[in-house]
Formats: structure tokens, C-alpha cells, sequence
């Protein structure tokens, strides 16, 4: 069971005990992501949490810290979202201190020397067209942009080459005074753990810091009052098209997401989903196809993704259609709920075995959501999900005029996409 617990300077902790691991994770989450930036600064999120592991006053170095991770077979790593930003260390429960110690110092004493900053930018710049350079990795950014541009949720996590290598130390260090606040990050730990672990956390991420600033309010995402589907289609010479169709969904605090799951599984989830039975089973248009909710703040995206023959993507298109169509006209089966709910169950009891897992549970819903449920309190309200509710919420997503396509493939020509989308 975990317990949680507010220290005087506004941090939040969670901390969820596992006696049968041998491992610890901690992971400190912000609530700061590439939303919360403004244009000119696009990437800086990204940017400081690349930073936060090039040394600190007491460990120079990447080597200094990496070395002393390494040296005791730690995992680490950091990441960045459009909502958050976090930070993890998994170590042998022996070793909880150690990671304490490291996060800590990353993230009070960091020195963003300008000598690493130039030599950053080289790998961040790298790192952004990598991520262009490949349609399946990069057909969500362009959906995305497409259909939350021009707030500040339809952007690039990692900015462009331009903001990013007009980032200044001095950018840097303000940006995290702002927003790596107490009363806007919580510290989890799950795993092995000692009875002392909530002094620990005191003694390391308790004491005052960020006094005096007050972090910047998003600007809030509205659904654009369209009549028709938005499509953006990226030019690049490619064998195989990707294909990304999203639509409008909720929030994170939004109970409409327990039905939004169980419909996003029966039409796209695991192999026996409608969508893998009827594109890939049936007519062979696809090796893969799948389908995902995400959430943000104050909206969300369902998207259908695959990759296509290029000569027969006007087909597959149809096809995936014609599905939502169906989904959203007759719903779906008793059968086809019960074995979507059991999927779920299963997939997360195989995704809560680790400390990683768990601790990540546990963080993301207090910093996210405010209200911390346990996987059996989340199964509860899966298992509660109706048929007429998956019904609801497929008409209220699967709107025609809320519909965005993205692809990126050889085609100059929009008029086959635009029909496919009129048909919707």
C-alpha cells in the first residue's frame, strides 16, 4: 500500500512499498513540459533535461555521475512531455541513498557549464532529425501539430534547429527557477525500502527551494470550431506511407477515460481488435496497425497509426473508416467489452511488475490527476464501463469535423485523402 505526505516547502511524496523486489526506483517528476514554454524558447524543457546530467558541483562531469551509477548496475534516465518532465534512478535497494544523493544533486547543484551547452546543442540538433528522418517516429508530432497548432501543445517537444541553438545558459538556469518548484514536483519511491525512506526524502528534497517565483499558467487548449477534417500531408519519398488519423478525447481527471480505453483496445488495441482483423487479417493492407488514447491537461487525442502501401493506402483508409463508422453508429458487443476489460487487467498486471512501474503509477497520477487510485481501484472503474458508455464517448470523439490526418509519404496530391475523410 502506499502512503503519501506533503513536506512544508509544498512537495509532494509517494512512497509504495514491494517486498518481494530487490530493486528501488525513485523517480522526480515536474510539472513543467514544451507547453509551457513560449515559442521563442521551444525545446527548453527538453533541453534542461539533457543538462541536468552534464555534472554538478560535486560530480563535474557526465562521467562523474555516470561512473558511480554504473559502478553499482543502476538504470537512469530522464524524459520530457508536453505536460512533464521527469527524472528516475532504479538501483539495488542497497543503494536508495546513492540515488537520493544523485537526484538531488542534479537537481539543486547542476553547474550547465556553457562549454556543455555548446557541445548539447550539436546532440539535441542530432537527436530532432533523427526523429524527422523517420515517418514512424515522426507521423505523431506531425498529427499533433496539426491538430493543436497554434497553441502551444500542438509543438515540437525538442523545438527546432533554431531554438535550439539560440538556448543560453542564462535561458536555462531561469527557466528551471521558474518552474522546478516544491508545489509543483513530486518524489516517489517504490520498491525494497527501509522505514527511515520519508526522512531520507526530507533530509534530501525537504528544505526550501524556488521561494518567491510562481510558475506561468498554461494556455489552455479549445477544440477549433471547424466544419471539416484538418489533413496535413508531409512529402518524402518512402516505399511504405505512414498514416496517423487522430481525434479529439479528455483529460487526465476526465472519468470519460475508462470508456475511452476499453474503445480504443476493441477497435485498435491487441491483435484480435477489429481494425488488426479487418486491414491487416482480411485484405492484407498492413503489417501493423494500432490504436491509443493520451491525455493532457485539459484534452486528449485517440489515434489510429499504421504503415501502408503506398499504392493501396487509399483502400486501407476506407476500410479504417468505415470501421469508426461502425463503432460509432452500433458500439460494441457484451463480448467484445468483457474481453477488452480482461485485456486491460491482464496487460497491467504484466506492466506493475517492477519498482519503475510502480512508482511511475503512483507519481504520475498525484502531479496529473490530484486523486492517487490503486490498480484495483482503477480495474474497478474499467469493470464498471457500460456498453452505452463506450457508445457515448465513441460519438463524441469519432466527430467527423474533429478528425485529423497526418501522412507522410510521395504524394502531391491531397484530393484522394480529402475524399476518404468526406466519407467519415
Amino acid at each position: 500500500m502506499y502512503t503519501k505526505h506533503t513536506f512544508s516547502n509544498g512537495l509532494r511524496t509517494v512512497v509504495a512499498p514491494m517486498y518481494d523486489t530487490k530493486s528501488v526506483t525513485v523517480l522526480v517528476l515536474h510539472g513543467v513540459g514544451s507547453r509551457h514554454e513560449t515559442k521563442k524558447i521551444n525545446g527548453i524543457s527538453h533541453f534542461l533535461e539533457h543538462m541536468m546530467f552534464k555534472g554538478t558541483k560535486r560530480r563535474p562531469s557526465t562521467l562523474s555521475i555516470s561512473k558511480e551509477l554504473d559502478g553499482v548496475g543502476a538504470e537512469y534516465n530522464a524524459y520530457t512531455s508536453k505536460d512533464y518532465t521527469g527524472y528516475y534512478i532504479k538501483i539495488a535497494s542497497e543503494h536508495l541513498e546513492l540515488a537520493l544523493d544523485i537526484l538531488s544533486d542534479m537537481l539543486f547543484h547542476s553547474v550547465y557549464v556553457d562549454k556543455e551547452i555548446q557541445r548539447e546543442k550539436k546532440v539535441i540538433c542530432e537527436e530532432l532529425h533523427m526523429y524527422k528522418d523517420n515517418p514512424t517516429m515522426y507521423i505523431d508530432t506531425l498529427l499533433e501539430a496539426e491538430m493543436f497548432s497554434p497553441n502551444s501543445l500542438g509543438w515540437d517537444i525538442g523545438g527546432d534547429d533554431a531554438t535550439v541553438m539560440a538556448t543560453t545558459r542564462e535561458g536555462i538556469v531561469d527557466y528551471k527557477r521558474k518552474h522546478y518548484l516544491p508545489s509543483n514536483t513530486v518524489v516517489g519511491v517504490a520498491g525494497h525500502l527501509e522505514e527511515n525512506v520519508l526522512e531520507r526524502l526530507e533530509h534530501f528534497f525537504g528544505h526550501t527551494w524556488g521561494e518567491g517565483v510562481k510558475q506561468k499558467s498554461i494556455s489552455k487548449f479549445e477544440i477549433p470550431t471547424r466544419r471539416t477534417p484538418a489533413l496535413k500531408v508531409q512529402y518524402k519519398e518512402t516505399e511504405q506511407a505512414q498514416v496517423a488519423l487522430g481525434f479529439y478525447g479528455y483529460g487526465y481527471a476526465d472519468p470519460r477515460n475508462y470508456a475511452a480505453s476499453l474503445l480504443s483496445v476493441i477497435l485498435g488495441g491487441p491483435m484480435s481488435s477489429r481494425l488488426f482483423i479487418s486491414v491487416r487479417e482480411r485484405l492484407g493492407l498492413a503489417y501493423s496497425i494500432r490504436s491509443s488514447v493520451q491525455s493532457f491537461h485539459e484534452t486528449g487525442v485517440l489515434t489510429i497509426q499504421t504503415g501502408l502501401d503506398k499504392a493501396r493506402i487509399g483502400k486501407a483508409l476506407n476500410v479504417i473508416c468505415k470501421e469508426i463508422i461502425k463503432m460509432r453508429e452500433k458500439g460494441v458487443t457484451s463480448a467484445e467489452l468483457a474481453r477488452a476489460k480482461d485485456f486491460i487487467k491482464g496487460q497491467l498486471a504484466l506492466r506493475l511488475e517492477g519498482s519503475d512501474s510502480i512508482v511511475s503509477w503512483y507519481v504520475n497520477q498525484e502531479l496529473l490527476v490530484g486523486d492517487t487510485l490503486t490498480p484495483d481501484e482503477k480495474l474497478e472503474k474499467i469493470f464498471a464501463v457500460s456498453r452505452e458508455d463506450v457508445l457515448k464517448v465513441a460519438r463524441e470523439i469519432f466527430q467527423k469535423k474533429h478528425a485529423s490526418l497526418a501522412v507522410i509519404g510521395p504524394y502531391k496530391e491531397n484530393s484522394m485523402f480529402r475524399k476518404v475523410l468526406g466519407e467519415l
